[in-house]
């Protein structure tokens, strides 16, 4: 079994922030005798990732993710613990290493906002000593399957944030890396580009074998997207592994949502014999329990036994309400 291509060993970040009251005699006494805050932004991480895997780091703002990400990526010294990504240690920000990682932030462009995408592109490929064969190819790959040839020649300023964020991924692909860090790529895009870059990160996974590791508040880019998650609240890894299983612990019910051939008298009646069934305001016309998962089978059975059921759909609560369940109470 090949090695963890990510190993995180109790990674720590604290920034120490000057700190001072309002007013003139304030600033010239914070000259002579600063003061300063230790604010912690990451506490005691550890975790490991497998070559090729997709995982989602997720948390509410301010948790730590973008700082773990600098960190992995050499942006930001840790204030203790220890890191190995692909053999090298981030911070010290080897040649060899940053040609094997990329890092694609929502809210960063890595392209000259004045000349054209494909400009920037022949720059970084001579940056990265891509060779030119090696970068025709993957660069028409890129090209062909995010339908980007009529974006080449436009300066950056001039394209749409959806158009732009295609022309970041390309850059940071190009040089093929084994690791890659995303942070917040759908960042304000609409629902169809959000939809047509997840499948993208997904086929260049499946076709590359490259990790990836994402942050996000679109849970939607989550759930498509990584298999397992790892759950960042105020600093503090509390979740590493699947994403339904963290669900299933979270929310232990399904949604059962009916839809009658015909009227159903005393329906509230039929549904008290069940003390943990708990019946939700109607949506659409469909009646919906919440029903506790082991007696989902029991439930089920004796809807479809005793009422007209035209319809019966059993689903899992959203996954958004089951994170926002952990981000309000911060604790698993």
């Amino acid at each position: 079994m090949p090695e963890p291509i990510i190993q995180v060993k109790h990674l720590t970040k604290v920034y120490r922030v000057p700190e001072r009251a309002p007013g003139l005699g304030a600033s010239v006494r914070s000259l002579l005798k600063p003061h300063y805050s230790d604010i912690p932004a990451v506490t005691d991480i550890s975790f490991t990732v497998e070559p090729g895997e997709i995982v989602g780091l997720i948390g509410p703002n301010g948790a730590g993710k973008t700082t773990t990400l600098k960190m992995l990526s050499g942006l930001l010294y840790p204030t203790s613990g220890d890191a190995q990504v692909a053999g090298y240690t981030p911070w010290q920000r080897q040649p060899d290493y940053l040609r094997r990682i990329s890092m694609v932030m929502g809210n960063r462009s890595a392209l000259n906002w004045d000349i054209p995408p494909l400009d920037s592109f022949r720059v970084l490929s001579q940056i990265y000593r891509v060779p030119p064969d090696q970068y025709r190819q993957i660069l028409d790959e890129l090209i062909a399957t995010l339908d980007m040839d009529a974006l080449l020649k436009k300066p950056v300023r001039n394209l749409s944030l959806g158009e732009r964020m295609k022309c970041e991924l390309v850059a940071g692909l190009l040089y093929q890396p084994d690791i890659l860090f995303l942070d917040e790529p759908t960042l304000g895009l609409d629902v169809a580009m959000q939809r047509r870059l997840r499948t993208f990160l997904k086929t260049f996974n499946q076709q590359h074998t490259v990790t990836v590791i994402l942050t996000s508040h679109y849970m939607a880019d989550v759930t498509a997207l990584c298999p397992r998650v790892m759950l960042i609240h105020h600093g503090s890894l509390i979740y590493d592994g699947a994403l339904q299983t963290l669900a299933a612990r979270l929310a232990p019910f399904k949604l059962v949502r009916l839809q009658f051939s015909a009227p159903v008298e005393n329906f509230d009646d039929f549904v008290a014999q069940w003390p943990a069934v708990e019946q939700l305001p109607m949506e659409n016309g469909l009646r919906i329990l919440r029903v506790p998962r082991a007696d989902v089978p029991q439930v089920t059975a004796r809807l479809l036994e005793s009422l007209p059921v035209a319809d019966l759909a059993v689903e899992d609560p959203p996954i958004e309400a089951v994170i926002d369940q952990i981000y309000a109470e911060g604790v698993l």
